[in-house]
C-alpha cells in the first residue's frame, strides 16, 4: 500500500519548488512548522500520507473533543502537501508530524511524488538550538547540495564535520538531491535558554525562503509577536543577575563574529533532543 494518496487530479505546476518542514528534532521553538503553514495559507491539498502506517500514535495521541460529556471529534496527527502560488510559480509546501516509522520507504516515494509533479527545487526549514542571544537578529544556517544554490548572502556551516542526531527531513535531502533534484536548506538558531514558540525564527526563515523565491513572504503577525516575546524575555533577564550577565557573554560573540565550537552546538542540540523526548513521553522515537 502506498504511504500517500493523491487528492485530485494535478494541473500543471509552473516551476513546483517544495518547502519542507516536519516538526520534533529539527523545529525548536515550532519555528519551521509555523513558518511552513503561513507560506501555504489557504492553499490547495495536493497529497496526504497515511498516518496509520507513518505514526505511532501511543507517542503521538490523537486529540479527543469531549463536548457536554459526549465523545465528538478527534484529530489526528497529519502530514501533508500543499499547493499555493507565490510570485509566478508554484510552492508545494510539505508540513506535519514527522514519520515515526518507514523513513527509507517515506524518503523513496517522496522522491517519486517529486518526480511525478516535476519538482524543480526542494528547500528544507528548520530551527536548531544555539548560543545565541535573543537581542540579535536570528542567524540562518544553509546547506545545499551543490556550491551556489543558496541565496540571499546565507553561508553554508559550520565549517568541518559535524556529526549530530538526524531527522527524518534530513534524509529526504539526501534522497532527493542523490535523485538529481537540487535541495537547500535554511535552518534557523533560536536560543537555546528559550522554551515555547519562537516566532522571530519562523519570521526569519520565511524572509529567507522569500529572498530565495524572490517573493515577499506572508509574514502576518509575526513581527508584532517576536517584538512582544522579545520585550518579555529583556524583562526576565534584567530581573536576574546571572541570566543577564550570560546574556552579555553570548552579545560578544555575536558582535565579535565568533561562532560556538562544534562540541557545544553539538551539547545544545542534545539538549533540545532530551527536553523533546521528555515532553513525548520520555526515550527517543524509532525511525
Amino acid at each position: 500500500m502506498a504511504l500517500y494518496r493523491l487528492r485530485e487530479p494535478q494541473t500543471e505546476l509552473i516551476e513546483p519548488i517544495v518547502v519542507a518542514a516536519f516538526d520534533g528534532w529539527v523545529d525548536a521553538g515550532s519555528a519551521a512548522t509555523g513558518a511552513a503553514a503561513r507560506l501555504a495559507g489557504k492553499s490547495r491539498l495536493v497529497a496526504e500520507f497515511d498516518g496509520d502506517q507513518l505514526f505511532d500514535f501511543r507517542a503521538r495521541r490523537p486529540t479527543l473533543e469531549i463536548e457536554n460529556g459526549k465523545p465528538e471529534r478527534l484529530t489526528w496527527p497529519s502530514l501533508q502537501l500543499r499547493s499555493r502560488r507565490h510570485g509566478e510559480r508554484d510552492v508545494l509546501v510539505l508540513n506535519g508530524a514527522e514519520p515515526d516509522f518507514k523513513w527509507h520507504r517515506f524518503a523513496a516515494e517522496v522522491v517519486e511524488l517529486a518526480k511525478k509533479l516535476r519538482v524543480a527545487q526542494w528547500i528544507s526549514i528548520g530551527a536548531i538550538p544555539a548560543a545565541v542571544p535573543h537581542t540579535r537578529p536570528v542567524p540562518i544556517l544553509g546547506t545545499a547540495s551543490e556550491p551556489g544554490l543558496l541565496r540571499g548572502n546565507v553561508q553554508p556551516g559550520p565549517d568541518g564535520l559535524l556529526r549530530v542526531p538526524a531527522a527524518c527531513i534530513s534524509v529526504l535531502d539526501m534522497a532527493i538531491s542523490r535523485a538529481g533534484i537540487p535541495a537547500i536548506g535554511y535552518f534557523a538558531q533560536i536560543p537555546h535558554y528559550v522554551s515555547g514558540e519562537y516566532p522571530g525564527a519562523a519570521a526569519e526563515l520565511l524572509r529567507a525562503v522569500g529572498r530565495h523565491l524572490d517573493v515577499e513572504p506572508p509574514m502576518g503577525d509575526l513581527p508584532e509577536e517576536a517584538r512582544a516575546l522579545r520585550k518579555r524575555l529583556d524583562t526576565a533577564a534584567s530581573l536576574d543577575e546571572k541570566t543577564r550577565n550570560y546574556v552579555e557573554r553570548l552579545e560578544s560573540m555575536v558582535d565579535e563574529s565568533r561562532l560556538p565550537a562544534g562540541d557545544d552546538l553539538i551539547a545544545d542540540i542534545e539538549r533540545f533532543l532530551r527536553d523533546q523526548g521528555r515532553e513525548m513521553g520520555g526515550g527517543g522515537r524509532p525511525n
